[in-house]
């Protein structure tokens, strides 16, 4: 009545942090315990690592370039539990040596990150980014293990960076590529199987190549697989086991909410005049 235009509450969202994750219970005593011991092995770890580290500064620029089948990656990657891009990387630094690019990961922290990753994480923050104009809003949920890990600048800072990354990604709509709704999958296999480019393909070659091509679709609406907006050159995922590994606590993001101002309504076109008249022979 005040302002004289429609006024709409269309939709919003709601999170609890940690709403529906199981807490695993530990004993208080025993968890100091053993954080303290990691932080006491920490510095002895560093110390032995230390000496070769000149070493192989010196030996990096007469590194040769080595093919690194996808064959060797996978076992990398069973060996490692690291990422897919970690493990690659890792064999080329290494020249191909699987047990160098293990113990690379491991010194990079990376191998470490990843066996956190199966760790409860139920703390964290619920945060929420507006972009200029107010034009797009994001909500998020980040988990960490603990509230002392929430409460630091450097996970403040990812979760704020990864609603800033979903605010620039019309695309993401879930964050991992497993968690695909299996119909759309489905319904993506089902088209690609029916282009007439694999009409005269093998069977068994034509399923590979649709597999392929419905992965890239799938990645490329899954937030992990996305360009770092900070750094391109690694992923969203890269970005968080680095985070992971710095921090010394498995980071989950849990889900987000994307909104777009007026986004879906069928907006009415009418001629500017005619909305004039209207409007004063109303008065």
């Amino acid at each position: 009545a005040s302002i004289g235009e429609n006024i709409k509450v269309r939709r919003f969202s709601r999170y609890v942090l940690g709403e529906g994750i199981e807490k695993k219970q530990e004993n208080f005593a025993d968890e100091v315990a053993a954080q303290t011991k990691a932080k006491e092995d920490a510095p002895a770890e560093a110390k032995k690592e230390k000496a070769p580290a000149a070493e192989e500064k010196g030996e990096e620029e007469e590194k040769p370039k080595v093919a690194i089948s996808a064959k060797v990656v996978k076992e990398l990657r069973d060996m490692s539990g690291a990422g897919m891009m970690d493990c690659k990387k890792a064999l080329a630094e290494c020249g191909g040596d699987i047990d160098a690019a293990e113990e690379y990961l491991r010194k990079k922290g990376i191998v470490s990150a990843a066996k956190k990753a199966s760790r409860v994480a139920s703390e964290g923050m619920v945060s929420s980014y507006i972009h200029a104009g107010s034009r797009i809003g994001v909500l998020i949920e980040v988990n960490s293990e603990t509230d002392f890990v929430a409460r630091g600048d450097v996970f403040k800072e990812l979760v704020q960076g990864l609603a800033m990354q979903i605010a620039a990604s019309p695309s993401v709509e879930y964050v991992a590529p497993e968690d695909a709704p299996a119909d759309f999958v489905e319904a993506e296999k089902a088209a690609e199987m029916q282009k007439e480019d694999l009409a005269s393909k093998p069977e068994n070659i034509r399923e590979k190549i649709v597999q392929g091509r419905v992965d890239k679709i799938v990645n490329e609406r899954a937030l992990l697989e996305q360009a770092w907006i900070m750094d391109n050159n690694k992923t969203v995922g890269n970005a968080i086991t680095e985070a992971i590994a710095s921090i010394g606590e498995n980071i989950k993001v849990r889900r987000f909410s994307r909104y777009v101002l007026g986004e879906g309504i069928e907006k009415k076109q009418e001629n500017f005049a005619d909305e004039v008249a209207a409007q004063m022979k109303s008065t």
